[in-house]
């Protein structure tokens, strides 16, 4: 009798035996449903064998191979084992990312499936519809769409823009047949110009390393043609019969470069891949790769676990960007995952920024990767912006923007170009204060302040979601005078909109973007030249080219240098290079101002000299000395519960049994004491941490896995726990 054992998304560090009947046809990698208990589970094979420690009585039949999903192929399989034992995770959770969503998932968790493109219109649909459009307005409306189309086509990222009531009418036109995927209408304005000299160097070394594992930085200044770079070595790719990954940090970005990718690459089959796809989309476009009629996939962190039979390049575009780092269920980190990939399968792997993460600048200075440069812009006349400094408080500062940023704006203004205002907290306030006890309105649930939202009229926790109505008088002390403290978004658009009243302003974070389309609605009325003057986060921050934006104002800047999170200065540094690089893009002259009431910070003095190097220099020399990353590897050990004496007890028995492990095995591992989080409490949750460091990876991954197994037989717990391997910061 065949054994199959199986990887099933659970918790448990373990893999389970079933019975294979012949009739099946398994196989290792093959995607099976089985019964554990009284749970109907989707799992993965990872081996075969003919025997098991479990009685034959006991063992249960696989009860079907998943015939949708072909079987994970070997690079993917270990790709998993490389996570699960890494970042001492559960083999079968990890697979379970790996995995589209199936035919039959609950019902709660579909979605109306979302509007892929480029589409055009039938030839049912040119003659059915002219007829019908007299009497409804909104389907003149979207049928003038078409008309008005580059070559009778609209764009995914067009049809994103379109209202929601649009939207609904364009859903049923697919069903009657009035519509018809197409090729999208090249865009010269996408295409670019032509390689420059940098451009070509470093494109040619990634085509010559085709075949080999070869790990490349291309670090350019923003601007610079790094995703020309990524096209031009991409199509070498393909044209050689392979097929190309390409990894985008956010979801945001992933309409932009999809445009680009197909003006560069007309004919090819792209696909694009993340978590924001409805179940059927993305359980498409995932087979299109795994059967390789995709010639390139893109998308987010997710997109990394794509199966390619033909994969010959990958990129990971702003590879320092946190955000390849899931925080939860499965906390892996993209851009290393994707390098582990391109090992595996003896391909190159470009890692592209302007800024790259000490990590990464830590080969290049070992050798294990080869930097290529691209020191100027593309565009012949475009040149890096000009920076100034410029003070955060004094009587010139009206509602949080100085004297010198409100001129340079009304500049702008009059010259019929573009500005942004770049301040990295959403909401009108991040507080509220009495003027007379001192009391600011607290989270109820978290040891956090509530964020006052005055055009929702509420106060809400960031952290929590936990919402109440904005307090009219002090509940300690019956004053009304309250004050909202500090500025966030929506204070700044309020403010910009009474200063300069003839303005079109736009807000752009996360409240003013959650409906669908909503993004890339602002970002096609931002080309098109309809806004005057953005307000916005870190969405703004990377990836996004717009012609006519001249203008960078940075607010709030200063915060970040307070923050007891040892990556925080570099992670400000990158945030301001790629927020600044916003400025001059296409020819005119850009201008950055920076508030802030530290001029002489060394930050502040690189980011005046474009010189981010010079600052990534005098922060290794910080973490050397610190014995931090990456002169030294970290894990990080989380507890929540609702009693702190729960925490700190279980916390304190964790250490204890590391401390006790370090000794038996001889390691050279510092186990530190049990801290509070920096949010103390999360959701009515107590929560607490231990550090443990090491400056030998083989010794810290020894250790875990020996502590792991401790911390799990631990007697009594009543706490959620997880270790985070390599930790983006301290919770």
């Amino acid at each position: 009798m065949g054994i199959a054992r199986v990887a099933l998304p659970v918790a448990a560090h373990a893999e389970f035996d079933y019975w294979a009947p012949s009739g099946l046809g398994i196989a290792v990698g093959s995607v099976v449903r089985v019964q554990l208990a009284r749970r109907a589970l989707v799992g993965v094979v990872v081996a075969l064998s003919d025997t098991s420690e479990v009685e034959t009585a006991r063992l249960q039949p696989v009860t079907e191979v998943v015939a949708e999903l072909p079987p994970l192929p070997d690079d993917l399989l270990a790709v998993a084992r490389f996570i699960a034992g890494y970042y001492q995770e559960p083999l079968g959770q990890v697979l379970a990312q790996m995995l589209p969503p199936l035919e039959n998932a609950p019902v709660s968790q579909r979605r109306a499936e979302a509007l892929a493109g480029p589409l055009a219109l039938t030839a049912a649909g040119m003659r059915e519809l002219p007829p019908r459009l007299r009497r409804s307005p909104r389907l003149a409306e979207l049928f003038d769409r078409w008309r008005a189309a580059a070559g009778g086509v609209l764009t995914e990222l067009e049809l994103q823009a379109l209202p929601p009531r649009l939207r609904t009418t364009l859903r049923a036109w697919l069903q009657a047949g009035w519509l018809e995927p197409a090729a999208a209408a090249p865009d010269p304005a996408a295409d670019g110009p032509e390689l420059n000299a940098d451009q070509q160097r470093a494109a040619a070394a990634i085509i010559a390393a085709g075949g080999r594992f070869a790990p490349f930085l291309l670090q350019g200044v923003t601007g610079s043609g790094k995703t020309a770079v990524y096209l031009a070595a991409a199509a070498a790719v393909i044209a050689g019969g392979a097929q190309a990954l390409v990894l985008v940090p956010e979801i945001n970005l992933t309409p932009q470069f999809e445009r680009r990718v197909l003006a560069a690459l007309p004919g090819r089959r792209v696909v694009t891949l993340h978590s924001g796809l409805a179940a059927g989309a993305r359980r498409r476009r995932w087979l299109a790769a795994a059967t390789g009629v995709a010639d390139v996939v893109l998308g987010t962190r997710l997109a990394g676990f794509a199966p390619l039979p033909r994969l010959g390049l990958i990129v990971v575009d702003e590879e320092h960007d946190p955000s390849y780092k899931q925080q939860d269920v499965v906390r892996y980190h993209g851009r290393d995952v994707a390098i582990w990939r391109a090992r595996l399968r003896a391909v190159p792997v470009v890692l592209g920024t302007a800024t790259p993460a000490l990590e990464t600048l830590r080969h290049v200075q070992d050798g294990r990767y080869v930097r290529l440069n691209l020191p100027q812009r593309a565009v012949a006349d475009a040149r890096l912006p000009t920076l100034a400094l410029a003070p955060d408080r004094g009587e010139a500062v009206y509602d949080g923007m100085g004297a010198r940023l409100l001129a340079a704006i009304e500049a702008r203004l009059a010259r019929g170009e573009q500005s942004l205002v770049f301040i990295n907290r959403r909401g009108y306030s991040p507080s509220l204060l009495c003027a007379s006890c001192g009391w600011q309105a607290g989270c109820p649930r978290c040891s956090a302040r509530l964020v006052v939202h005055r055009d929702a009229f509420e106060l809400r926790c960031h952290h929590c979601g936990h919402r109440e109505r904005l307090a009219r008088a002090c509940p300690q002390c019956g004053n009304v005078d309250l004050l909202p403290m500090g500025h966030g978004t929506q204070r700044l658009e309020r403010a910009l909109a009474e200063r300069f009243p003839s303005a079109r302003i736009a807000r752009v974070d996360r409240d003013s973007t959650r409906r669908e389309g909503a993004f890339a609605a602002i970002r096609e009325q931002v080309h098109a030249g309809d806004i005057d003057i953005m307000v916005g986060t870190q969405m703004l921050a990377k990836g996004h080219d717009f012609p006519r934006l001249t203008l960078v104002g940075v607010l709030g800047a200063d915060n970040a240098l307070y923050s007891a999170d040892f990556r925080a200065t570099e992670r400000l540094g990158a945030l301001l290079f790629q927020v600044a690089g916003r400025a001059g893009r296409a020819g005119l002259p850009g201008e950055v101002i920076v508030q802030t009431s530290f001029p002489e910070h060394p930050l502040f003095r690189a980011l005046l000299h474009h010189d981010y190097d010079d600052l990534a220099a005098a922060l290794m020399d910080e973490r050397r000395v610190a014995g931090l990353p990456p002169f030294s590897r970290l894990a990080l050990l989380t507890a929540e519960a609702p009693q702190r004496e729960t925490v700190d007890g279980f916390l304190a028995a964790a250490q204890q049994a590391g401390l006790l492990l370090r000794r038996d095995l001889r390691l050279a591992v510092e186990v530190f004491s049990p801290v509070a989080a920096a949010l103390a409490r999360r959701a009515g949750q107590e929560r607490g941490q231990v550090l443990v460091r090491s400056d030998e990876r083989a010794a810290l991954q020894r250790f875990l896995a020996a502590w792991r197994e401790a911390i799990a037989a631990l007697p009594g717990r009543r706490v959620r726990w997880a270790l985070d391997v390599d930790p983006m910061g301290f919770a």
